[in-house]
């Protein structure tokens, strides 16, 4: 089934409470207005309703399993699994269902409002977990018994909900929620770390786009490369690409970037004549003193320093 020109371009619908979402679902009122947890088979909607995009006022954490033909996309390729893949949708972020959601698929959606976690650190740290900002192509693949480990907890979630609802509740409810984000992203670090070849073809590409714009003039024309520039051009999520480098590299795109203008910056002061204020220029910042602090807090050393040191190396060299 594939959308019409109409549908693509119809605003998401809102959905602003977990009861106004089982209303829309067809879904029995929940137990509690603020957190829930249901199965996919127990949606009953038209498969041109599901195509509807949405958007809510709280947290989606879903596990599909079954996708048509056992492939999924992640990121810009295709890969084959078995297991289940999970995707994490943060408040105000647009949910979109499509086909492979209809196709016999199984598995269970929870869902949570931020004022369920108020009073509680998670309320803070569940914002932390970069994977609620990654796209839904860019999901999390489990093994069978990381899935099995998911399931676990889900289960306990949902029993929690439906039989307890004393002065513990909301406690073990919160613990239980702390252990399944605390094992996604164990599983998340797992993936990036598995996904070798992948992952070895992006940095590839990260290196060769960062050579492209620091040879140009495009620094001194459009400014320093931003995280959402350079993870837009390799088709990721600035969150997605950041996790996935400091796994892999131990830092961040922005480090990456501040790498790249730490080494044009000391070939410049090595090779030229052009001031400090002439260089940072030439890189694109706005201030030479947000370059010389930058430079000096990567080397520890100033601008004129480095040049300074680089110079009497050189003369000692000649002798």
């Amino acid at each position: 089934m594939y959308k019409s020109e109409n549908q693509q371009m119809k605003a998401p619908a809102k959905v602003s409470s977990i009861s106004a979402l089982h209303q829309f679902l067809g879904l029995a009122k929940p137990s509690n207005p603020l957190i829930s947890v249901f199965n996919f088979d127990a949606v009953k909607l038209e498969p041109e309703t599901i195509l509807s995009a949405i958007t809510t006022d709280f947290y989606v954490i879903a596990l599909k399993k079954d996708c048509a033909g056992g492939k999924c996309k992640y990121g810009q390729q295709y890969y084959d699994f078995d297991g289940g893949i999970m995707y994490f949708i943060a408040p105000h972020q647009v949910l979109e269902f499509d086909d492979i959601l209809l196709n016999g698929v199984k598995g269970f959606v929870l869902v949570v409002h931020p004022d369920f976690l108020h009073g509680y650190v998670l309320a803070s740290e569940i914002k932390g977990y970069g994977y609620f900002s990654y796209v839904a192509n860019e999901a999390l693949h489990l093994s069978e018994k990381e899935e099995k480990a998911i399931l676990h907890i889900i289960e306990n979630i949902g029993r929690e909900i439906a039989d307890n609802i004393d002065g513990f509740t909301q406690d073990l409810l919160i613990s239980n929620m702390d252990l399944l984000l605390k094992y996604c992203d164990r599983f998340y670090n797992r993936q990036f770390l598995t996904r070798k070849k992948a992952n070895s073809d992006l940095l590839t590409k990260l290196e060769a786009l960062l050579d492209d714009y620091f040879k140009t003039e495009r620094l001194a024309e459009k400014g320093i490369p931003t995280v959402q520039f350079v993870a837009g051009e390799l088709h990721l999520s600035p969150n997605y690409l950041s996790d996935m480098l400091r796994v892999q590299t131990g830092q961040t795109t922005q480090q990456h970037i501040q790498n790249r203008l730490i080494e044009k910056a000391k070939e410049l002061l090595s090779s030229t004549s052009m001031s400090v204020s002439e260089i940072a220029y030439q890189l694109g910042f706005e201030h030479s003193q947000s370059f010389h602090r930058l430079f000096k807090n990567r080397t520890a050393v100033s601008p004129l320093e480095f040049r300074q040191s680089f110079n009497q190396s050189a003369i000692k060299g000649k002798r």
